[in-house]
């Protein structure tokens, strides 16, 4: 009861930030999960093949990782924080608005790059912002961040589906999934290439470019106006704290900030003197900053193997994430399930609306339930998952069942297993920083990874990387927990020798 009206002060008192910093999150979801259902669309729009349009997501993912060390620079002050959150939820925006008038897949993937800045800008401002108002309640409140992630990849999906065009524009160069052509089809071709070898180029290329400009397009701009509030609460933000003008040298600081100005290095002397709850948070630092700590040196082994193995598994579940989402779409429509457009349309909608009801119901779970427990759920469940979906796979409805239940399992794995890593650090090292770093990485790799495998061995290797995935996942867990195991008695043994020594320093002063 205490806990909760702990919590509940400390929420009315950063009720704003709170609600803005969970906003921003609403453009990061509703910008990761439109790639997917729109694919084949925009496979149309750019007349690109599925290899060509994967180092889409990968330009995304890289400049996603990309942000996330670049947003690392910009939380030193409040102010920067805001300016950079204000100036990437428009950027989402204006991405939205102009991805219809790319018809080249090079400059569609440098637009999507963009974004993907912004994105990872996004992810490690408001992540450490959260944090660092929060501290150790800051498990609730993460929960509630990536539900709106959810909710606005819940979303994106939504609006798209209305504008998916039901027309195949690739119908005799389907994925290379479609198994490879027959060999009558390879000898015509080759008959008519031969004899027609400009013409033969043009017959392969898709004519409906209207389709996408006329229908999808819609979508995008609809997306485009919906994310407007979302800097617009920022602007009102720094409004309030009196940050739009550079006359106010120092404005009304939030409690975020009023905590960075406690544990800045620069004031290391009365450091010892807090109580735990407000000493220095070096995992909120950027990962340059991070790998630049000498006080690293003494650590015990087990600390770093926490945080590698900790970003191992969100290296698998994030990008199991990012790649189930961008190709269960093209999955569903391929052989040998081949589901209408529109029907498969849903399933990116179900499997992020899945995550987010995952999310809202790990809000209370998580004030009940340990960290630990919930990641061991989630990623044993993502494995029953697969491997069900993989022992179904010509079952159309079994598609829609594992899609939800995949969708749940991966809805608290990243702020759980966050939460877990800082609780077992203490706050200390660089837990945020390496997690975000490590899923960034793998939704960018696996991504790619998967697109690469689909084209090459087709649908059925979809679900078969999947499983994969997730037992690589579990392993990584087993081996967190046991590097847990054995570090709390060195770090145990650290923390008493320094309140040792503090208390030997304050008795020699007096």
């Amino acid at each position: 009861m205490g806990c909760d009206g702990r919590v509940s002060e400390l929420l009315r008192r950063n009720l704003q930030p709170t609600l803005t910093y969970w906003s921003v999150f609403f453009s990061f979801g509703l910008c990761i999960a439109f790639l997917g259902p729109t694919l084949l669309d925009l496979r149309c729009q750019t007349h690109s093949s599925l290899p060509q349009i994967s180092w889409v997501f990968f330009s995304q993912q890289l400049c996603l990782l990309l942000g996330s060390a670049l947003g690392g620079v910009f939380k030193r002050t409040l102010a920067q924080s805001l300016w950079a959150l204000f100036t990437s939820t428009l950027v989402i925006s204006l991405v939205f608005a102009v991805i219809p008038f790319c018809h080249d897949v090079k400059v569609l993937a440098s637009v999507i790059a963009l974004a993907g800045l912004a994105m990872g800008c996004i992810d490690t401002v408001a992540n450490m912002q959260l944090v660092r108002i929060y501290q150790k309640d800051s498990a609730f409140f993460l929960q509630v961040l990536h539900f709106f992630v959810g909710l606005g990849a819940l979303l994106s999906p939504l609006i798209a589906d209305p504008f998916l065009s039901e027309a195949n524009c690739f119908p005799a160069n389907n994925t290379a999934n479609a198994t490879s052509r027959s060999h009558l089809s390879r000898v015509l071709s080759q008959h008519h290439a031969a004899a027609h070898p400009w013409i033969n180029q043009t017959t392969l290329r898709p004519p409906p470019k209207d389709v996408t400009e006329n229908h999808v397009s819609y979508a995008f701009w609809i997306m485009a106006l919906i994310n407007l509030p979302v800097p617009l609460a920022v602007l009102f933000l720094l409004s309030k704290e009196r940050l739009l003008t550079c006359a106010q040298r120092k404005p009304l600081l939030l409690s975020a900030d009023e905590l960075a100005l406690e544990t800045r290095p620069a004031e290391k002397e009365d450091t010892s003197s807090l109580a735990p709850k407000f000493q220095p948070h070096p995992g909120q630092e950027d990962l340059f900053s991070c790998c630049r700590r000498k006080n690293f040196r003494g650590a015990p082994c087990s600390f770093f193997a926490i945080h590698i193995t900790a970003a191992l598994v969100l290296f698998m579940t994030d990008g199991m994430m990012g790649a189930y989402s961008a190709f269960v779409y093209s999955y569903a429509v391929e052989k040998p399930l081949s589901i209408g457009h529109k029907s498969a349309g849903y399933l990116p909608s179900l499997f992020w609306g899945f995550i987010t009801l995952g999310r809202f119901i790990s809000i209370p779970v998580s004030s009940r339930m340990r960290p630990a427990t919930m990641v061991f759920i989630n990623v044993v469940g993502v494995v029953v998952t697969f491997l069900m979906l993989l022992i179904f796979s010509y079952n159309v409805i079994f598609l829609f069942v594992g899609t939800a239940s995949l969708g749940l399992f991966l809805s608290s794995t990243f702020p759980s297993m966050l939460a877990y890593t800082e609780d077992i650090l203490q706050y200390k090292g660089c837990a945020t920083t390496v997690l975000v770093t490590g899923a960034g990485i793998g939704e960018m790799v696996l991504q790619m990874l998967v697109g690469l495998i689909f084209q090459a061995q087709g649908s059925y290797s979809f679900l078969v990387c999947g499983v994969i995935f997730g037992c690589l996942a579990f392993i990584f867990y087993i081996l967190l927990l046991f590097f847990h195991r054995i570090h709390p008695e060195l770090s145990s043994v650290l923390t008493q020798d320094k309140a040792l020594g503090v208390e030997n320093s304050e008795c020699y002063q007096r």
